[in-house]
């Protein structure tokens, strides 16, 4: 059981999160493995209430059920348990009986999933697919909506828009995204350079894309042709809560998990979302009485790297596996504080061209 619990945490912390906070902590038991929020890793810009940092452990709990399940464990889920420690937002208890198959089936595809930031092509999922989609999420007490008709989508470029355009005003959420982006290699977390459409100041897509490209330095192609001809779907959930919001990122997991397995791309857009004034017109005209929680677009598109991880032993509590060895070297600056040396020729350091390829600089 104590490998089957170990193995769980490997597969939570390789979760999705907002800007790759990874704002998780995880407790392991005998039995049992608990999930708890780290409040000091959340957005207070993007992410006021704390919607998105509980999606993201909600994500990170839909991967520990997987991988027990896989691991031939059953298991009984407690979400939210204790009122008095809002903190604790599930725990994971090894149970008798069966294993949970479909789960099960999906774990090949934690290691492989990956949010998919460059041009999609122009490839629509069968109804087959979307049925099957709208099942999975029905099962995390969730709804899919596709989005289809041209009124939806217009009105959806306009909200997208306007989201994008608010938050790029507010220097607050510039300064959040920056923090967010310029990450020091050993704190393995943030979004890195790498897995960043570059910004030229050409982009005029109709669904803008988060502009993660805060230096410049993006390493995938600048055109992504983000617009309507993309599929979209819409994740939603009748109440409006902690215990929504978590159950919404198990969802938004599992749909990733069954699109990794069958070969699509897949990521979030979630500016209409945050912004209050564009969600509640979005939930007013596509939601109806339910809660916009993820705005998903589908398709196709070349592979993209890994996003870094936390070491696991800042992650990870009662471990019995001993801390992995750090492998950056540090030395000392005149201020007393360490810096990661030069790693290449004559204190030359490498960044990608935007070509998928290095220089150095």
């Amino acid at each position: 059981m104590t490998r089957a619990l170990e193995a769980a945490a490997d597969a939570a912390v390789l979760a999705p999160s907002v800007h790759n906070t990874q704002p998780w902590r995880i407790v392991l038991h005998a039995d049992s493995l608990e999930l708890r929020a780290d409040r000091s890793r959340q957005l207070t810009t993007v992410d006021p209430l704390g919607r998105e940092l509980v999606q993201s452990v909600g994500a990170a709990l839909l991967n520990v059920r997987v991988a027990l399940a896989a691991a031939g464990r059953a298991v009984e889920v407690a979400r939210l348990p204790r009122p008095e420690d809002p903190d604790l937002l599930a725990v994971v208890r090894v149970a008798r009986g069966a294993p949970d198959a479909v789960l099960a089936a999906l774990a090949p595809a934690i290691t492989r999933r990956r949010t998919n930031r460059r041009r999609f092509d122009d490839t629509r999922p069968s109804d087959d697919l979307l049925r099957a989609l709208t099942g999975s999420a029905a099962a995390e007490d969730t709804e899919l909506v596709p989005l289809v008709q041209a009124e939806h989508l217009q009105l959806l470029i306009r909200l997208t828009q306007r989201a994008d355009q608010l938050q790029n005003a507010d220097a607050a959420y510039r300064a959040e995204l920056r923090h967010w982006t310029n990450r020091p290699s050993p704190d393995g977390d943030g979004i890195p350079p790498a897995a960043v459409p570059h910004v030229d100041g050409r982009q005029h897509d109709d669904l803008p894309l988060r502009d993660f490209d805060t230096t410049g330095s993006g390493g995938l192609p600048a055109e992504t042709r983000s617009g309507t001809e993309q599929s979209l779907v819409l994740l939603t959930t009748r109440e409006d809560g902690p215990h929504a919001w978590l159950r919404s990122g198990e969802a938004l997991e599992r749909l990733l998990l069954e699109l990794t397995a069958l070969g699509w791309a897949a990521s979030p857009m979630t500016q209409t979302i945050e912004v209050l004034q564009t969600r509640t017109q979005l939930r007013s005209a596509l939601a109806w009485d339910a809660h916009p929680q993820f705005l998903l677009r589908i398709g196709h598109a070349v592979a993209t790297t890994r996003t870094p991880r936390r070491p696991r032993h800042t992650v990870v509590e009662n471990s019995v596996r001993p801390a992995e060895p750090s492998t950056e070297v540090r030395r000392p600056t005149p201020s007393g504080w360490p810096v990661s040396p030069p790693p290449g020729p004559s204190g030359r350091r490498p960044v990608p061209d935007g070509r998928g390829g290095t220089s150095w600089v």
